[in-house]
């Protein structure tokens, strides 16, 4: 139902032009200025400033007071989908509180197999890892604006510093002759904006300090591309995908990290064989985090299958002790006909593809929980006179089951 776009955030553009570097010579404009590119190019609008107090957090987020029973609008776009993601999870954990657990589901293939779940929602798990770090974990959001902070007055002071060295340098065309300035500060000011307005620091020390989100993958494998390709300490934030304060850990083999200043945990696609490792690594964090554990997320959880699991006791169980009690926080996928969503506290809402309608899809039906995969397909045959809608035919239902039955049978 959406076109993915560019990321939401890292792929913020430096470039100032001249007449904006005029405008932010003043330091209210420049301090106006940043806060706007943040607020807007993150999507955060309004606000959702939060403050956590005994193990609960206040927000700002209008959704709290109106979107319970209210119908699931269909994202823009990848970058929406993602900002929604998050936004259902701020509001889960003003309602739950801290040691909340909850999914997140994101399917756009529409049963196109070429690629597995991880690698077709990695894009989104990384725009939806920054979204959420962004707002539950403490001076990430900060730390970015100061980058870009930094990177716009760097930009301001060196164009003011090459003024006043006067005009000479604009008539050299050749680009070694202006690296070659003596002037350190200069320098230094070259330096900033090549990191993107992150400080140079020393290799050794680390790049983030605080409160820290961390991603569990199916693999150790998963888990070293995702270090190298997401590459939370790039020297330039441009390159990163994620922000500093994320880590990496894998399901199963030796656990070394420290887990002490974890406040988000994210299992990105668990798999069946991993469910006993998933478990046991939740029960330890929660164990040792109590309250300083905000969140845990699982996104695009597979953690029952009949191959290993089986449907019988021990699936039975599995599923009441960690997939039950999971809340569904946001939910998107696509359908060959349509697509159905739904974001927390609304309902689970499915569209229909109508090219009559401005914005190409139309609610057919709302739902407080989630159908299964044939109540979706009775819904679009009750919806386009497939089939008689039982609850719209009242007293004829054994007539109605027999023209279903024929029906179907003709559609074989």
């Amino acid at each position: 139902p959406f076109q993915p776009s560019l990321s939401f955030l890292y792929s913020i553009s430096f470039g100032v032009h001249s007449y904006i570097l005029d405008i932010m010579m003043r330091p209210s404009s420049l301090v106006l200025y940043i806060a706007l590119m943040i607020r807007t190019s993150s999507g955060f609008v309004p606000s959702f400033s939060h403050t956590f107090q005994n193990g609960r957090q206040t927000s700002e987020s209008y959704l709290m007071s109106t979107a319970y029973g209210m119908p699931t609008e269909l994202p823009d776009s990848l970058d929406d989908s993602a900002i929604l993601a998050a936004k259902g999870c701020v509001d889960y954990v003003n309602d739950a509180g801290a040691m909340g657990r909850s999914r997140v589901d994101f399917d756009t293939s529409i049963g196109d197999e070429t690629y597995t779940t991880l690698k077709s929602s990695t894009e989104f798990m990384q725009k939806f890892v920054t979204a959420l770090c962004y707002e539950m974990i403490p001076g990430s959001k900060e730390m970015r604006e100061n980058e870009m902070m930094s990177l716009v007055q760097s930009k301001v002071e060196l164009r003011q510093l090459m003024e006043t060295e006067g005009n000479s340098e604009e008539d050299e065309t050749d680009d070694e002759d202006e690296e070659s300035s003596t002037n350190p500060r200069i320098l230094e000011l070259k330096t900033i904006i090549q990191n993107g307005g992150r400080v140079v620091r020393d290799p050794s020390q680390p790049l983030w300090n605080g409160p820290k989100a961390r991603v569990y993958f199916p693999d150790e494998g998963s888990a070293a591309l995702a270090r190298r390709d997401w590459n939370p300490t790039a020297a330039n934030p441009e390159d990163a995908r994620v922000p500093p304060c994320v880590e990496f850990s894998s399901c199963g083999g030796v656990q070394m990290q420290d887990i002490s200043n974890d406040q988000l945990i994210f299992f990105f696609c668990p798999r069946a064989s991993e469910a006993e490792f998933v478990e046991e690594a939740l029960l330890n964090s929660e164990e040792k985090l109590g309250t300083n554990l905000k969140l845990t997320v699982f996104v695009n959880p597979l953690l029952v299958d009949m191959g290993v699991t089986g449907f019988g006791m021990a699936g039975r169980m599995l599923r009441e002790r960690l997939i039950d009690p999971l809340v569904p926080t946001y939910y998107l996928r696509t359908l060959p006909w349509g697509a159905m969503t739904r974001l927390y506290p609304g309902q689970f809402t499915v569209w229909q593809e109508d090219e009559n309608i401005d914005d190409g899809y139309r609610m057919i039906k709302t739902m407080d929980r989630l159908p299964s995969n044939p109540e979706v397909e009775d819904i679009y045959d009750y919806e386009n006179g497939n089939a008689s809608d039982p609850e719209k035919s009242q007293g004829l239902g054994f007539l109605n089951a027999i023209g279903d039955f024929v029906n179907g049978m003709t559609r074989l």
